[in-house]
């Protein structure tokens, strides 16, 4: 093996991500070395290497100030770390850990060629999978797992409304359709994504660009909602939701595109309206999908696949909206 390996690597706030060189780390105790073949793209490496997160109201919450120091590969979607000591640890929700040690934040992640890993609990068979698509269930997967979860269970034909048909969107289907649900809206304001959405299995879409988004999804899921998931959950978004939903109705926020809005206290409390903030999932939900997979029940998400130094590249196709399904580096 040799000593060093290269790493595309976040060396300034807000800039591309440059090649280096380091040392491949050597694990100690229980760590296992790990070589990555594979890594997905997310929107929160974007939001990372931009720096910042908007929290609405002007204000903004800079990534800097979690003591991160740069350089860092970014790649996060191999896997999320938490403190390993604390209660949420010890039940395997490193996602809920208040300490977290992520790969691709506080350390390198799927960007470099070889990562850490602190425990083997935490390496998972993939069994006969595509490792191209199976590198997706660490992060879209989990969270779509975790997220479809949480507005469970309601009859397979009361619709749930998914909005955001990027990669979270699709994937939020075919868990759906795993689980055998039959009504599944999709709102989206690109008319690309939406048909992706349809190829994948949504029952009905919508086009939410124009004057009139409430009132079409009010009409095709003969509304109002009582399950939601929200995939951009930005200031827009969110107030759309908040005009669709029932009493007794789930809301699922799960994007991080940024913003606020207000809410009525007293409003919220006469709907029994139950509103859920979802970070990624868990190691058991990640066990939970790659069996799923391995058994043909959970419809594979479209991939696109670049190669590994093509990563800034990728991140800027996943800036622009130009591509359906997961990007997936290969290396």
């Amino acid at each position: 093996m040799p000593d060093f390996m290269d790493v595309w690597a976040l060396t300034e706030w807000d800039t591309p991500l440059r090649k280096i060189r380091q040392p491949i780390p050597t694990p100690k105790g229980t760590e296992v070395l790990v070589k990555v073949t594979h890594v997905g793209v997310c929107h929160s490496d974007l939001h990372f290497a931009e720096g910042f997160y908007d929290l609405g109201g002007g204000k903004l919450f800079y990534v800097k100030d979690r003591g991160i120091q740069l350089p860092v590969a970014l790649g996060h979607e191999i896997l999320r770390l938490g403190c390993g000591s604390c209660t949420r640890c010890g039940q395997e929700a490193d996602n809920l850990c208040a300490a977290q040690k992520g790969l691709g934040t506080v350390q390198n992640d799927g960007f470099a060629e070889y990562v850490v890993v602190p425990h083997p609990k935490y390496l998972v068979d993939l069994g006969t999978l595509d490792p191209a698509v199976a590198c997706t269930f660490s992060c879209s997967g989990i969270t779509t797992l975790s997220a479809v979860g949480k507005v469970m269970p309601i009859p397979p034909s009361e619709p749930v409304l998914l909005i955001g048909a990027r990669g979270l969107g699709l994937s939020a289907i075919s868990v759906l359709r795993t689980l055998r649900h039959e009504a599944i809206v999709v709102a989206d304001i690109s008319d690309d994504k939406l048909t992706a959405a349809a190829a994948a299995g949504a029952t009905k879409t919508v086009n939410t660009s124009g004057p009139f988004a409430s009132r079409d999804i009010l009409a095709a899921t003969n509304g109002p909602v009582i399950a939601v998931i929200d995939f951009v959950n930005n200031s827009s978004t969110a107030s759309l939701v908040n005009g669709l939903v029932a009493k007794g109705a789930k809301w699922v926020q799960v994007g991080v595109m940024g913003g606020s809005i207000e809410l009525s206290l007293v409003a919220n409390i006469f709907k029994g309206l139950t509103i859920y903030s979802n970070i990624t999932g868990n190691l058991e939900g990640l066990r939970k999908l790659v069996q799923l997979a391995n058994e043909g029940k959970l419809s594979p998400v479209p991939v696109h696949k670049m190669a590994w130094d093509s990563v800034n590249e990728a991140m800027e196709l996943l800036q622009s909206g130009k591509v359906s399904g997961r990007i997936v580096l290969v290396k």
